[in-house]
């Protein structure tokens, strides 16, 4: 990992501002998605980018069972059930 230098301080409530430069970088826009990964003492944060748990296709996205599947399996799916 590296540093970039910038220092932001936790608010009462516990949040941070990611400067707007960062998230340019970034790519993360006003609501969208971070991760949050722990790694011992290290928090790293992530864009949330969802994907399908079979493929890892990010395109025509569902929600099945509190699961994300692309259109293509879901597709798959249907054919092993009938």
């Amino acid at each position: 990992m590296k540093g970039i230098g910038i220092v932001r301080k936790v608010d009462h409530l516990g949040r941070i501002v990611l400067p707007k430069e960062l998230r340019d970088t970034m790519g993360i826009h006003p609501h969208d998605g971070v991760e949050i990964f722990v790694n011992n003492d290290t928090i790293v944060l992530q864009k949330y980018n969802p994907s399908c748990i079979f493929c890892d296709s990010s395109e025509q996205l569902f929600y099945f069972k509190g699961k994300i599947v692309c259109h293509d399996c879901l597709e798959e799916t249907r054919k092993h059930v009938s």
